[in-house]
């Protein structure tokens, strides 16, 4: 498609700006603002075993570390509290947050007692999801998210899951195994893997649909610089020929039975909650090391270094390595993005947070997005998006996350293994297993 040929080049020229970090010393973290909702992060970075191609801030797992990691957590979480903040909603990413089910509970029995927080989103691997965890977090996780990525046994292979998670038919097994377990339980699948078929996808939709989950997530492939070659040599060359029509392929397929939640996620039409945090929540406090926070128009981000978290805490400090403040065109930018993600703008709330209406504030971005049929203007409370419309917010969403893979790239490379376990694994690294800093998973 022509007008993504344009899009993709020009956001990677924004976003190459967007994630520098300035680093002044010692940065205060802000509290809360009156009449503000918060969504909280909580950030476990640790992994049995480290998949070549993830970008998220993960270690190899050692237990005596780990149990340490949540105990400072547990620190951040009390000095989060100690500035006032109050929170519906927490999201926990990873890295494989279920790793250690008691410190786990401990943390968000704690965080439930600290915030009184409703509900509680959660990631895990496919390994793990059986019926003795769900059980486990009854009453605690209403949400659950498992990083599929496909159910086909030469893809799994290729990306190295085939031998950890097993294949298409063990995996849906194990989702059957829970489903109705959580009130919403969510498969993340990859589309745009180089060398996957029409028929690939098809059954890996198909696969999807019949496995009980109560929403299907798909995330386009998404490839920063410093694993191209990687990826070259494991999956093959990344393109974005066929990604428009592999999107409309699952905007029809989805149609039957799901309905639509946000540009890529979708859920079941008999109800139950949306694991799409950053739709309802622009603003979150982001714990954990190399978690991210989004306050008052300004990105905290914590040290990815395990070492350097650790002492952070336990001096009484917040573990914010650099921030990132960004002008009010930029912060309009960015609501505009997430609510168009959200598939509706709505005029009214654009303009008591801006104070201007959202034809003013950008009138470039509309005038390139009408220009390309992506916006539908036929609702006067509410912008929306046409199908083309949609598949440019996913260009623009994939873009955005690749973004923030090559600043966490960047973060990586510094740490040494006095930093933490296995840090010279994670340096290279891409981002396949998606969840999410800003929009889901992408405060990770």
């Amino acid at each position: 498609m022509l007008s993504e040929k344009i899009l993709t080049p020009l956001l990677r020229f924004v976003t190459r700006d967007a994630f520098q970090l300035e680093e002044t010393g010692r940065i205060r973290f802000p509290g809360p603002k009156p009449g503000r909702q918060y969504m909280l992060y909580i950030h476990v970075p640790f992994c049995e075993i480290l998949c070549p191609y993830c970008s998220f801030n993960r270690f190899a797992y050692k237990e005596q570390i780990a149990r340490a990691y949540f105990a400072s957590l547990r620190e951040e979480l009390r000095m989060t509290a100690s500035l006032g903040y109050t929170f519906r909603s927490l999201y926990f990413g990873g890295g494989t947050p279920t790793i250690l089910l008691d410190e786990l509970i401990t943390t968000i029995d704690l965080a439930k007692e600290l915030f009184g927080i409703e509900d509680i989103s959660c990631e895990t691997n496919p390994n793990q999801l059986e019926p003795a965890l769900a059980e486990k977090l009854d009453g605690r996780v209403q949400r659950m998210s498992v990083g599929v990525q496909s159910f086909d046994k030469e893809i799994l292979h290729k990306v190295s899951r085939l031998e950890r998670f097993g294949d298409g038919e063990q995996i849906l097994k194990r989702i059957h195994s829970v489903a109705g377990m959580f009130q919403s339980l969510n498969v993340d699948i990859i589309f745009n893997f180089p060398g996957q078929t029409r028929d690939v996808l098809l059954n890996d939709i198909e696969c999807a649909g019949e496995s009980g989950a109560s929403q299907i997530t798909f995330y386009p492939l998404m490839s920063p610089r410093s694993v191209v070659k990687s990826l070259k040599q494991t999956v093959g060359v990344v393109t974005y020929n066929h990604e428009y029509e592999d999107y409309r392929l699952i905007l029809e397929k989805m149609a039957a039975k799901f309905e639509q939640s946000t540009g890529w996620a979708f859920s079941r039409r008999n109800g139950g909650l949306i694991d799409e945090y950053i739709v309802d929540t622009e603003e979150y406090v982001g714990l954990g090391s190399g978690a991210f926070s989004y306050l008052d128009g300004t990105i905290y981000v914590n040290t990815f270094s395990l070492k350097n978290y650790a002492e952070a805490i336990q001096d009484g400090r917040r573990p914010v390595m650099g921030s990132k403040s960004y002008s009010r065109h930029n912060q309009m930018r960015y609501h505009f993005l997430m609510d168009l993600f959200g598939l509706g703008l709505d005029r009214k709330q654009f303009r008591d947070r801006f104070g201007v209406p959202v034809e003013l504030g950008l009138p470039m971005e509309l005038a390139y997005f009408r220009v390309n049929g992506a916006l539908d203007f036929s609702n006067p409370a509410t912008i929306s998006l046409t199908t083309k419309g949609k598949y440019l917010f996913v260009v623009m969403m994939r873009e955005f996350f690749i973004g923030i893979n090559e600043f966490r790239d960047q973060a990586r490379q510094s740490l040494t293994p006095e930093d933490g376990t296995e840090a010279s694994r994670c340096a290279k690294a891409s981002h396949l297993e998606t969840i999410t800093l800003v929009p889901r998973r992408l405060v990770s």
